[in-house]
């Protein structure tokens, strides 16, 4: 069981009100949400900043950022962000061949040179050490402009706190997100771990 156990959806009227972002990104409210909400304030604050993250204002897709939010779960381990990162990338229309070849977007040909200095990115950001430097910011700012980086650490920064969130917590994994991972993910090893809602 996960280490604390999320609350009824209804438990806090403000909190579900906006947690209809949800709905339309993964179709359904996760439960790292429904666990925040033991303390509301969390949990409002914590959707405000996702839909603020994830909007668009310049040139970084919804399916990029959610490729972003999968590249940065991977290189920290989490596997539930894992399988909702891959969830969201499908729903926001992230291209059938780049969700088949996440994991050789380095070299596949449906990747971009700007996504792969973004994806890239977001490994070096997501890294303890930090392996950010300046060759890596010279790539970055050859296809990205000032706001646009904003917005693509953005959504690693955002994610590295749903990883450590998610991965401290053991918060058990939806059913909607296993589909999406065995169908994107299964392939090359991923599982549900600690998130089968049956450990810790």
């Amino acid at each position: 069981m996960a280490l604390v156990s999320p609350l009824n959806p209804d438990h806090d009227p403000e909190t579900k009100e906006l947690a209809a972002f949800f709905n339309e990104t993964l179709g359904f409210c996760p439960n790292s949400v429904l666990t925040m909400q033991h303390r509301p304030a969390i949990s409002k604050a914590f959707i405000n900043l996702n839909m603020a993250v994830m909007a668009n204002e310049g040139s970084v897709t919804s399916a990029l950022k959610r490729m972003i939010a999968w590249v940065s779960s991977n290189a920290t381990g989490c596997r539930y962000c894992q399988a909702h990162a891959i969830r969201a990338a499908e729903r926001y229309g992230a291209e059938q061949v780049q969700l088949d070849n996440i994991w050789e977007y380095r070299t596949h040909p449906a990747f971009s040179e700007a996504e792969r200095a973004a994806l890239d990115f977001s490994i070096a950001a997501s890294q303890v050490p930090n392996t950010v430097n300046g060759k890596l910011k010279k790539r970055l700012h050859k296809y990205w402009d000032d706001g646009e980086i904003v917005e693509i650490l953005g959504v690693i920064s955002l994610f590295g706190y749903l990883n450590r969130w998610n991965d401290s917590m053991g918060t058990t994994i939806e059913d909607d997100a296993v589909e999406s991972a065995n169908k994107y993910l299964g392939g090359i090893g991923w599982e549900k771990g600690k998130h089968d809602g049956t450990r810790y």
